[in-house]
Parts: structure tokens; sequence; C-alpha cells
């Protein structure tokens, strides 16, 4: 389903839905970060999405990245929590939804890289690498948090 992100903008369409959601920084052991490019905007991103009843917020993380990029991961922490109500995501059905994520940090456990029907590139990049390729700002935040070393452990 195609989505616009409006983030702080004064002309955004008023949120009307709030769904718990996951995001994953996967890191390797060589220190690059995964990301895959997004169907619906064309912007490199984390891999991630909504949590379904019945799921923890872990296992959302691993089953969305393992959807959307073909790696199966571990969860190793959380990068941060992301709740901001002037970011809001407008999908086509009419629901326009207030972000609610909170990003998790994991590694690699087996798997192949692989697209899906929300991704047209899956790869592996540097953190410098990183800096040059077009994000969403709210990805970005999540990518520099991640930089930023200060995680806490997941227990």
């Amino acid at each position: 389903m195609p989505r616009r992100d409006f983030e702080n903008d004064p002309n955004a369409p008023k949120a009307n839905s709030l769904v718990p959601a996951a995001s994953v920084v996967v890191v390797d052991h060589e220190g690059r970060v995964l990301l895959q490019r997004r169907t619906d905007n064309g912007m490199w991103a984390l891999p991630g999405g909504k949590m379904d009843l019945g799921e923890s917020l872990a296992g959302c993380g691993i089953r969305e990245t393992r959807e959307e990029t073909g790696i199966d991961i571990e969860i190793m922490g959380i990068v941060g929590t992301y709740t901001d109500p002037g970011h809001v995501f407008a999908y086509d059905d009419g629901e326009i939804r207030q972000e609610f994520s909170i990003c998790l940090l994991g590694r690699p456990i087996g798997g192949q890289l692989s697209t899906s029907n929300e991704s047209t590139d899956v790869a592996w990049f540097t953190p410098k690498q990183v800096e040059a390729l077009p994000m969403v700002p709210s990805i970005r935040k999540r990518v520099n948090d991640w930089r930023s070393g200060d995680i806490p452990v997941v227990r």
C-alpha cells in the first residue's frame, strides 16, 4: 500500500490511527548496515513494519526484516523510540497513521539478500556510504541515533 510521509508539515492530514511498529538497524560483522530501497518513494530505509496481534516487538522486527530483505536476524538492543505526533503517514485507503515505532538493533544470523514487493533493492552499506543515500528524515535520524553508539541492551 503506497504511502506519503509528512514530517512537521502544517498542511499534513490529521492522524486517524496509531499502530505499533518496529524498524531494525541490522549491522553485520563488518559494521555495515542493511537497507532497502522502498518501492513507494524510492528512498533507502530500514526494514520494518507494523506489529501484528499476538506478536512481540522483537518478533515483529525479525519477521519484517526477513520478509523485506531475506535476512534472518536476532535482536541485540534498542536504538530508540519514535513517537512524534508531527510525523504522519498517509495511505491510499484513507488511513493517516501517527508515527509509533521502536527501532531495534539486530545482527544477521542467516538468509540471503532478496527484494520484496516493498523494495526494489536491498544492500549492505558502510556508515560512510549511508550518508550519501537518499532517505526520509525519520530514517536518517534512526541511523544517526545508532551511529551515536548510546544504545541500551534488551534483556
